[in-house]
Parts: C-alpha cells; structure tokens; sequence
C-alpha cells in the first residue's frame, strides 16, 4: 500500500461479503469479489444481487459494476495475486451434534489466499472465530503458504462484521468497526484501510467518536464479537424464562419488560418462540471453547433451544390431543423480512408437533411452494383449513392475521408478538395465547 492505493479481495460474496466489497468499491477502491459458486460469480457479474432482500444492494452493485471499481472471479488465488488487501469473510459455521467448529471451508480458503499473496499485504478476518484462532491458526497458515515473513511483509488483523441482512449499509455506518491485529504494524495496517473504506454517522451515545476502533490485538477483537453476541442469547434467554414465569402467573411479559426498561440500567431484550440465524445461536459455542467452564451461555442455549416445545406446549394446552391434526406454522425464515432459514424455529416446531401425531404445514411469504417443497416441507396458503396454528417469524404481513384467513382453526400461539389484533379470532371463537403476554381460551368466561 504503499502508492496509497487500496486493491481488495473480498473472499466470499454472501450476505455479508457482497455488500462489504461494494461498500468499498463505492469509495473509489479497487475491489475484486471472489467466491467458489460459478453461479454466484455470473449472476454478480450482470449488476444484480445473488439474493434478495439487503436494502440498495442492486443499485449499488450496478453502480460499481458498471465504473469498473467491482469485478469477480472464481479464482480466488489470482485475484489475491492482484491485491494488497484481503478480506475474508467465509463463513465458519459448527456441527450440529457436537458443536464443534467445521474449518473446512475457511482453511480451503485461506489456503488459496495464501497461494496468491504478495509482499505487503494485509489479509484481514471479518468472519466470526473463536479467539486466538487469527494468530494461532491462520497467521502461519499464510505465512507456510506464501514464504512471506509476518510483521515484514504480511500483516494479518481480525476485524468482525458487525452487521445484519437487510441492513448492511446502514449498519456500516452506525457501528464502530473494531480492528486488532497479530501485531502492532498489522494493526496499524487495518486501522489504515478501514478509515479509507468507511464512513460513520455521528453517535452521542458512545464512549468515544465513532469510527474504526483500535482494539490492542486479534485476540481482543475476537473476544468483542463473542462477548456481544453472547451477551445476547444470555439475554434473551433470561426474557423467555421471564415470559414462561408470567404465563404461570398471569402476567403481561411486554408491560414487564417495558416497565423495567424504563430504568437505564436494564436492557431486558424481548422473548420469542426461537433465536435463529448464523450469529447468536452458533457463537456461544464459539466462546465456550476458549472456556468451556463457562455456565451462563451453555445454560442460555438450553434455555432457547427449549422454546419450540414449549410454544408447542401451549397449542397442545389449547388443543388438547394434537394427534391427526393439522398444524400451520407461519414462517420458514428465522427473521421477519429476511429471507434465511438458519437455524429457524420452523424446525423444531415441526419435529416437537410429529412426535405428537400432528402434521405441520409452513407458509411463509418470502418463500414459494417449490422452495418450501425443496426443503421438504408441505406448503400451506393462507384460507385453508388448519386446526392449529403457531407464528414462527415475525413477518409484517401477519401483523393484520384475521381469523378468516385460517378457516376452522381451533386455536393460534403467537410466538412472536407480532399480530396487531385478534379481535375476530375471540368473535370467533378461537383460543389464542402470545408468548407471556395474554391469551384467551374458547368458551371462558
């Protein structure tokens, strides 16, 4: 870097790495987005997002596209060999049983950066990883890889996304982008980089101006993006307990919750049927191998993860016998408004209602009926009869639910607070519950 002129690869054109590379392309620099999927690459290549759903995506990318500051490629190697700056965010995700990271792909990865490596650049880890795997695992990975000498002439930094889908953008404008690297001058590398390739809105409500924040070392940096994802499944799993103890006592969670927040040194976050998605179901895990004699984020996962049954739990105490009944969950996707299935509640839900005889239907907006039926799941269309029926996703478009739109249901759980209303379902009869916050019962008084 020393013309002063940034050339990046961004390895791994997803949900994140896609905008991340654009970002940085709308700012003058010379960006080249590398990926293994041919498709993804031919479809980049034509000015139009790979997915749907991330805010000024499409038009951003023709933007960069179309003036010469984003291409991409199949071939990450040579890609590297053009750049002096090299950004990975593959993703790293753990094995379901076990809970053990799978490195596969991002040590494929790194193996082709490191093939391509020229002297003086800096690779820089935006992927979520345990800490000390920056420094212990792939730092001399590259430097076996490329004969270059850490700290000379490669310099390797861990710097986390802080972003969600949809919201990409916006966020890279409003959150400090945390830098730390394996020594002081590849700290100072990615500090360099960073302030060229982001801007910031302005944020009273921080310690210290927004920007690119030093954090000291890889290690520092890698704890951060634990400790806040973490902190989050630890507090959301303190909500759903919370939620289940007000149901017992017939009290509105949400009013608790409000009330308690109210005091500024309380952050209760807002209970729900699941915690899906990449990030905080997967990173406690990550942040239990650094120290596994940790109680409170192995505690909080089981905490959430028991959520599904227990939505179950409250149909079946609407219902009665689910046995030979049909029950819709609304919504594949983990979150309202994107369209990602990781680690969804719709899963769950539909094993806990098999073990009890019934048979799960799944409409979601954002999904077709051949992409429903490719996950194997039996598409259901809203005025169908269904006996039952569970909010799995907090969609916009079931805000507005009405009980005519679920002919005959007998009974509905709201597991996500979502629906505005369910004024026709009690005209109708129907037994509703939302999680701990008020239900009504079919023929009570």
């Amino acid at each position: 870097m020393s013309d002063g002129l940034f050339r990046v690869t961004i390895v791994g054109l997803g949900k994140i790495g896609l905008p991340l590379g654009v970002q940085f392309a709308k700012q003058g620099m010379s960006v080249i987005g590398a990926d293994h999927n041919p498709t993804v690459v031919e479809i980049v290549r034509t000015g139009a997002p790979p997915f749907p759903g991330e805010t000024n995506l499409a038009e951003y990318l023709g933007e960069v596209i179309s003036s010469g500051h984003f291409e991409c490629t199949t071939d990450t190697t040579e890609a590297v060999s053009r750049s002096n700056v090299v950004i990975v965010v593959v993703p790293l995700v753990v094995d379901h049983d076990t809970k053990a990271p799978d490195f596969r792909a991002i040590d494929s990865a790194t193996a082709s950066i490191g093939a391509g490596l020229r002297p003086g650049t800096l690779v820089c880890y935006e992927t979520t990883l345990p800490v000390g795997t920056t420094r212990n695992r792939f730092a001399p990975a590259l430097a076996r890889s490329s004969g270059l000498k850490l700290g000379e002439d490669l310099f390797v930094c861990f710097s986390p996304e802080r972003v969600s889908s949809g919201r990409v953008f916006s966020d890279l404008t409003r959150y400090p982008k945390l830098v730390g690297g394996i020594d002081e001058a590849s700290t100072k590398r990615g500090m360099e980089f960073y302030r060229a390739g982001l801007t910031f809105v302005d944020r009273p409500d921080l310690v210290r101006s927004n920007g690119v924040w030093e954090m000291g070392s890889a290690e520092a940096s890698e704890m951060a993006k634990l400790a806040e994802t973490t902190y989050r499944d630890i507090n959301i799993a303190f909500a759903n307990e919370l939620a289940r103890h007000c149901d017992q006592l017939g009290v509105d969670v949400g009013q608790v919750v409000e009330a308690t927040n109210s005091q500024p040194f309380s952050h209760i976050h807002q209970p729900g049927v699941a915690v899906g998605g990449h990030c905080i179901p997967v990173y406690p895990h990550l942040y239990l191998l650094g120290d596994p004699d940790a109680q409170m984020p192995r505690a909080s996962r089981a905490v959430n993860d028991r959520m599904p049954a227990y939505c179950v739990d409250q149909l079946v105490s609407l219902l009665g016998d689910v046995t030979g009944m049909k029950v819709a969950i609304l919504g594949l996707a983990y979150r309202g408004g994107v369209k990602e299935t990781a680690f969804s509640g719709c899963w769950p839900l539909i094993a806990e209602l098999s073990a009890r005889g019934a048979t799960a239907v799944v409409h979601d907006p954002l999904y077709t009926d051949a992409e429903l039926e490719a996950f194997g799941l039996i598409p259901f269309h809203m005025g169908e009869a269904v006996d039952g029926a569970i909010i799995q996703a907090d969609h916009v478009e079931y805000r507005g639910l009405d009980a005519s739109e679920l002919p005959g249901v007998r009974a509905v759980v709201d597991g996500r607070n979502v629906v505005l209303s369910f004024a026709t379902f009690t005209e109708a009869n129907v037994s509703w519950s939302v999680l701990g916050r008020r239900s009504h019962v079919a023929g009570a008084q």
